[in-house]
């Protein structure tokens, strides 16, 4: 989002609608944009480093300001121009915003004739102070750097180095001959136009998706696993048996990626195949999209999808204008408009063959750049990003366009962004990983006691092995074999192998299957969550959608949230409602132009106006009257030269329409009204130019060359000389235009920092008139207004030439173009007229400030980071109710390193801020002498129970803090060592708010949290300037909103509201993480205790590996006995309904102490499951021990009562019982028992038949039932006495539920669909 004053985004977020101007006097020239684009937009553009250019310009500013104090310049004639028609291409920026300067020094580029300050630079910020030195600061490299945390000194030195060959790109430059592939090609044989988005090929499938696969730790542990058991000494397992697992999951994983990247082939293969016209021995003939080379020429007709990066030659408008649309390029939906130079355009509309030479810089990743040179008929002249489309994109309102391909397949720039978010990591399962090591440990303990047990049973019988049944060192058959060493390799060797195989048989102790379970668990949690009716906008149709399927729980733990403000938490739909204008406020009434027919002021007007508008305008009745007095008065002259620079000073496209439903009846007429609708990619812009348009200021028409502006019904043409876009280092934009009377103004809109330092004050009129605007502007920033500041000049035919000498050379240039045209801006936007400025309101999305408060109550930090101004900022923030009038307010603005210094230094000391340390030790003493408890109304109860308020915060000795801070001083801050006194007194603050931050400040508050504390933190944003802070946050959330979809593309998670937060935390959040953390505990214990259970029985088998259970039983246990339930009950068990989880948003605090899964919690479980694991052994063996019963009926009586001991482990637990859930649980009882039945059927297997011998015997179910009860009453007498004694919040709230007769298992719900 590009930002003029209080962050508005005054020009678009994406690529530009952008603007064909004429200049009388000289063949065409394109001027050339300014760009910083950010390298974490969707498609992770990479960030444009302007910091070599700022030097330059700073240096070169100094010699060409002699030139002109001397009144003359040496770079080139200045000679009378001639009246040819010229066309100027501008683009629209993607412009990292600039924190404002609040020196009295003026920048060197505004006026050439003022002084200079020294310019900081802080990712494209440029910083003014009173020093000659002039330091350049950058860390526009995107968030990637934020997140390596480079080093001070790096981070001064680094480069952007996916830039660095554009710059240098004039000294290899590609040259593009037009027409004329086979010349274009036999140099450097560039890449056809062929695409190719899929992994893998028939022949590289295997070792490629095996080498992925194997990056995972834990599938090389389980093939060394495997690989030990085929070695004969150590085959515990059949050999087959032990592969199957590890096979498994390979395969399901295989066939997974196979489909996907099948599907990518046919996608390509239907792509490369379609089909276009290219330019072929004279006429236009179909060719498949793979063949088409670069330096042909291809046509494209209406509402057909462009092929590759085609430079236009010409269009069906005899202008050269084209319109498109980028949304499969960027998401946006607005059209852009896209020019064909003047003089390639007539000779393509009068079908002359064309043929020249382009010299363009080398393919890169930036689709908001493009600098080249045409030679064309003898003439050349400079391309911009307007001249070029891009492949992917759409062309709509323009019936054809003819281009020439510079950019095939590979090297376009949409397959060069084709990269996808980075991975992020759930921080549960990095706590797993630590758990897992302390099972690793457990494993190597076990294996090295069953190993010294053997070297010991072995040392103690030695002169006994050939007569005990256990073990021969011979063989004692008669016959050759007789005498001969029987697989006895002596005692070390014997101990090490016994050492392996016991790793083979306790293997699952690391459960492989946990990682199945937790993707496909992800998987139904992202369905219902999708699925939720409560998250769905249907003002913009938008559903929930789940981009990343691996942080799930993360939602269940966020401490704090980052959240933009424009189209995040406001609407960003601009209505314009005040307006200062000569010194005199005038604000918007509830009269729109129909109902001032009832008003003597403006009648003959409104009678006039033929122009109907896509949505009412308020209009304020004065304002309407001065505007259409008779009179030539200063205050006349400057509300119609305000209207007119709102009208003609932007980017947007007027689409005009004829509405023959509404026909201008007044007095008669019969007339039809048109209807004129404004497309632009920013709604700033849309806003001011409607209200122009309200005011009679309709603009109606955009050539290449000229705009028509209709006056109350006079048509005025405008010839466009120039327009300077906005950038982040003026924070402005200009346009030159010529009268019809051959008068030349230059018309300014733009931030107020910067546009008074440039105003002209010779005046006590002038200086009274900014004295009222500036006392304007502060009353409309305090209302949460976003503000421009408007003025005007007249310029001498000695400036207009100079300036267009200095912009000829600037446009035509190769190397630092954006820096020569902000020094050609400086000359014409200096000593202005001021005109005023305009208020635009941007309201709050519906249930902002109450998502904020419940989100508060929960214990998540909510900090607000802005581009608007820190007035805006502070009244948006006490209308969303971030801000509270009870809360000390903490203001850093600072303008250098010191004074950022000194007033951080102040206000820890005033509001006794302790440092980070003693903070994190002061807590932990207080959460661990603290009982929190849930308040329950006192309607919810039973008189029985007794109400526990403990969860109510005490009164806070002092006000609450809310920490408000401009990027200005972030500046200094966050790159000059002072990020710590920062954190100290952000962390100390209830509500922090960062006003005039760039994109790349914000990834840098987000990493200031996220480095320093394991507080799970969340990027929440709608705009390109939030990707790199929703890529830096551990969760992205992008909100569908009107700035394009280039945050939702990056984000982890999408939805349309801010309101949707609270629903998705609160509730989703919470569920998430309690299942997920079950889930792992879970499958610690049950494979655990089946491993525990092994190991008592080595024990009691002179430690020799052997197993009782059959190889297929030990690996059907994770695989089917046990897994279903597993996931079912991670997908849809509820400890508590929705309606609870958002009256009390305190429950969300269990996440925050990790109240599902700890260490803790994880030792408690093993040692359960030890006590489990010797009653699952010991019960059958004392039962059945005066019997004769075989190994393999223990062994089958042991599977069962394991599968069923966990199943009952697993129930007892259960929160909510469904349909689903039963089934699964009792369900795989029925299963396991079924498969016994099946393999004890085999005659080949050694348990042939004991199931039915033993399903005889009462005994045999007496024994399960009896294992199942004592091996679970510990466990339920400690789950008793905990809810009595020591209750948690979730166990207070479920019980509340349960004695207000609605538990969530009762009865449906309206989200019972959306677990």
């Amino acid at each position: 989002m590009i930002f003029m004053i209080s962050g508005h985004p005054l020009l678009p977020s994406s690529e530009s609608s952008s603007v064909v101007v004429h200049r009388r006097g000289t063949p065409g020239r394109n001027l050339h944009s300014f760009r910083c684009v950010s390298h974490n937009v969707s498609f992770s553009s990479s960030t444009y480093n302007e910091t070599q250019t700022v030097l330059k310009d700073h240096q070169e500013e100094e010699q060409e300001e002699t030139a002109v104090s001397a009144g003359a310049t040496t770079r080139c004639p200045l000679e009378p121009l001639t009246s040819i028609a010229r066309s100027l291409s501008v683009v629209t920026s993607k412009h990292l915003y600039s924190a404002d300067s609040r020196s009295s020094q003026q920048q060197s580029l505004e006026c050439p004739t003022k002084d200079r300050g020294s310019r900081v630079l802080w990712g494209s910020m440029e910083l003014h102070n009173n020093s000659n030195n002039c330091t350049s600061f950058d860390i526009s490299r995107g968030s990637s750097l934020v997140q390596d945390k480079l080093s001070k000194s790096q981070r001064l030195r680094n480069k952007s180095l996916d830039f660095d060959d554009n710059l240098l790109y004039a000294e290899n430059p590609r040259l593009i001959y037009i027409n004329d592939p086979r010349r274009t090609n036999d140099k450097y044989e560039f890449t056809g136009n062929e695409i190719c988005t899929s992994k893998y090929t028939l022949i590289t499938f295997l070792p490629k998706n095996l080498f992925i696969q194997f990056h995972r730790v834990a599938y090389l542990y389980f093939l060394a696993i495997a690989a030990l058991n085929q070695l004969p000494p150590l085959a515990v397992f059949g050999r087959t048996v032990s592969l199957f697992p590890l096979l498994f999951v390979l395969c399901v994983t295989a066939i997974k990626d196979g489909y996907e990247d099948w599907r990518r082939h046919r996608s390509d293969r239907n792509e490369n195949n379609r089909e276009a016209l290219v330019l072929q021995l004279g006429e236009f003939q179909m060719k498949k999209w793979k063949k088409i080379r670069a330096g042909e020429v291809v046509k494209i007709h209406a509402d057909e999808t462009i092929p590759c990066d085609m430079v236009l030659l010409g269009t069906s408008d005899p202008s050269g204008l084209a319109y498109i649309q980028t949304m499969n390029l960027d998401g946006e939906s607005n059209l852009k408009t896209r020019y064909a130079r003047q003089e390639t355009a007539s000779s393509v509309f009068e079908g002359c063959n064309v043929s020249g030479l382009i010299r363009c810089e080398q393919p890169n990743r930036n689709i908001y750049e493009f600098t080249a040179n045409m030679e064309f008929n003898g003439q050349k002249f400079p391309l911009s990003q307007s001249n070029i489309v891009l492949r992917g994109c759409q062309l709509k309102n323009t019936d054809w366009i003819v281009g020439v391909v510079v950019y095939a397949g590979q090297e376009t720039k949409a397959m060069l962004n084709s990269a996808v978010s980075p991975s992020k990591r759930s921080k549960l399962e990095s706590y797993m990983n630590r758990e897992t090591l302390w099972l690793s440990v457990f494993l190597l303990v076990m294996c090295s006691v069953v190993a010294l047990g053997m070297g010991l049973w072995l040392h103690r019988h030695d002169e006994e092995l050939d007569t005990l049944p256990y073990y021969r060192k011979r063989y004692l058959t008669k016959g050759k074999e007789k005498g001969k060493p029987y697989r006895y390799y002596g005692i070390p060797m014997e101990t090490f192998f016994s050492f392996l195989s016991s790793i083979i048989v306790f293997q699952i102790m690391i459960p492989i299957s946990l990682y199945i379970t937790m993707e496909l668990v992800r998987l139904g949690q992202s369905y219902f969550m999708i699925e939720d009716k409560h998250l769905y906008d249907s003002s913009s149709d938008s559903r929930f959608q789940c981009r990343s399927l691996n942080i799930n729980e993360d939602l269940g733990q966020i401490r704090y949230v980052f959240s933009d403000k424009t189209g995040t938490l406001t609407e960003n739909k601009m209505e314009f409602r005040k307006a200062s204008v000569n010194g005199k406020n005038y604000e918007s009434s509830d009269l729109t132009d129909d109902s001032l027919q009832d008003h003597d002021i403006g009648a003959s007007a409104v009678i006039r106006s033929r122009w109907k508008l896509k949505s009412k305008i308020s209009l304020d009745p004065k304002l309407m009257c001065l505007l259409h007095k008779d009179l030539a008065g200063d205050e006349r002259i400057a509300a119609h030269e305000f209207f007119l620079t709102l009208a003609a000073c932007n980017t947007v496209i007027p689409i005009v329409s004829q509405d023959p439903s509404s026909c201008d009846r007044r007095n008669g007429s019969l007339e039809d009204v048109e209807a004129v609708d404004y497309q632009g990619e920013s709604p700033d812009e849309q806003a001011l130019v409607s209200a122009a348009s309200a005011y009679g200021y309709t603009l109606f028409e955009r050539t290449s060359g000229h705009i028509v502006i209709d006056i109350n019904g006079n048509k005025l043409r405008l010839d466009v000389l120039g327009l300077h876009e906005f950038d982040s280092v003026r924070k402005r934009m200009s346009v030159v235009i010529r009268f019809p009377n051959n008068t030349v103004k230059v018309l300014v809109k733009g931030a107020d920092n910067t546009m008074f330092s440039i105003l002209s004050g010779d005046s006590e009129r002038d200086d009274r008139i900014r004295r009222a605007t500036q006392n304007h502007l502060t009353e409309y920033s305090s209302e949460g207004l976003r503000t421009l500041v408007v003025a005007a000049r007249d310029l001498t035919d000695a400036e207009l030439e100079l300036w267009q000498c200095r912009y000829e050379d600037a446009s035509t240039s190769l190397i630092d173009r954006a820096a020569k045209l902000r020094q050609a801006a400086a000359l014409v936007e200096c000593n202005l007229n001021l005109l005023g400025a305009t208020a635009i309101e941007d309201r709050l999305q519906d249930g902002v400030p109450e998502a904020i408060e419940a989100l508060r109550q929960a214990g998540i930090k909510v900090w607000v980071l802005t581009g608007d101004k820190q007035e805006t900022a502070i009244s948006i923030g006490l209308s969303c109710k971030l801000l509270t009038a009870d809360m000390q307010q903490i203001i850093i603005n600072g303008n250098s390193e010191e004074e950022c210094r000194n007033l951080l230094a102040d206000a820890k000391i005033r509001h006794g801020v302790q440092s980070a340390n003693r903070k994190k030790r002061k807590l932990k003493r207080k959460n661990s002498s603290e009982s929190r408890y849930l308040e329950i109304a006192d309607s919810a109860k039973a008189s029985s129970v007794l109400q526990l308020c403990a969860g109510k915060e005490e009164p806070a000795a002092c006000a609450p803090l809310a920490l408000i801070i401009d990027g200005n001083s972030l500046v200094y801050i966050l790159e000059k060592d002072l990020e710590s006194e920062l954190f100290d007194i952000a962390t100390s603050c209830r509500v922090v708010l960062c006003c005039r931050v760039a994109p790349l400040q914000k990834a840098g508050i987000v990493d200031l949290i996220k480095s320093r504390t394991d507080d799970m933190t969340l990027a929440i944003g709608d705009g390109a300037n939030d990707v790199s802070m929703i890529q830096m946050a551990d969760v992205g959330v992008g909100i569908c909103g009107q700035e394009g979809r280039q945050a939702v593309m990056a984000s982890d998670f999408a939805m349309g509201q801010f309101r949707f937060l609270k629903r998705l935390l609160l509730v989703h959040g919470h569920w998430n993480y309690q299942r997920v953390g079950y889930l792992v505990l879970y499958n610690f214990y049950r494979n655990a205790v089946f491993v525990l259970m092994l190991f008592w029985y080595i024990l009691c088998t002179a430690f020799s590996t052997t197993s009782a259970l059959t190889d297929w039983s030990s690996v059907f246990y994770s695989v089917i006995y046990t897994s279903v339930p597993t996931i079912v009950v991670g997908i849809l068990d509820k400890d508590l309904s929705h309606r609870t989880l958002l009256q009390y948003p305190k429950l969300y605090g269990a996440g925050h102490r990790h109240e599902a899964y700890n260490l803790q919690l994880f030792w408690i479980t093993m040692i359960d499951t030890l006590w489990q694991s010797l009653v699952l052994f010991y019960i059958p063996l004392f039962t059945y021990k005066e019997s004769s019963i075989d190994i393999w009926s223990m062994g089958s009586l042991w599977t069962l009562a394991v599968v069923v001991l966990v199943n009952m482990h697993l129930a007892m637990d259960i929160r909510r019982w469904v349909f689903v859930t039963h089934a699964a649980v009792w369900g795989s009882i029925i299963i396991t028992y079924a498969c016994m039945v099946v393999l004890d059927s085999i005659p080949i297997f050694p348990n042939y038949w004991t199931i039915y011998h033993l399903a005889k015997s009462p005994t045999y179910w007496l024994t399960i039932l009896l294992i199942t009860i004592v091996a679970l009453l510990p466990r339920f007498l400690f789950k008793v006495v905990h809810q009595i004694f020591w209750p948690s919040d979730i166990q207070i709230a479920r019980e509340a539920e349960i004695l207000r007769k609605v538990p969530s298992t009762s009865r449906p719900e309206p989200d019972e669909g959306c677990s």
